[in-house]
């Protein structure tokens, strides 16, 4: 999945800020682990996602930046790149399934750029 999205030049672009790095290694695996979850079913997970295409923002946690790396940040994206349809909520296992996305984008921008 994340060769298929480095394919996109808009996905390609992005990449952790060194404070953000900072904020996921001082915090750790786990805890950025739940705060995927977390964010994922909370600004995607509905049916109908309050502000459906501008609910992620761009910036401010780690999560952020790869939930738009990995086309988990609305679920337009969602449906075009995991083909997940939209117009109803994402399950548990949909869930766990994109923030392992997002996780090993983390990790492999983490293992990119070492302290």
């Amino acid at each position: 999945m994340l060769a298929r999205l480095g394919g996109s030049a808009f996905r390609a672009k992005f990449v952790l800020s060194a404070k953000d790095r900072d904020y996921a290694r001082a915090k750790g695996r786990e805890t950025i682990d739940r705060h995927a979850h977390e964010m994922l079913a909370k600004r995607v997970g509905p049916a109908e996602p309050y502000k459906d295409g501008k609910q992620t923002p761009w910036r401010g946690h780690p999560v952020f930046t790869a939930q738009h790396a990995t086309a988990t940040c609305c679920r337009g994206c969602i449906e075009k790149w995991h083909h997940i349809p939209k117009g109803r909520a994402l399950t548990d296992e949909e869930v766990d399934r994109l923030a392992a996305v997002v996780m090993a984008w983390i990790d492999r921008d983490l293992e990119r750029h070492p302290r």
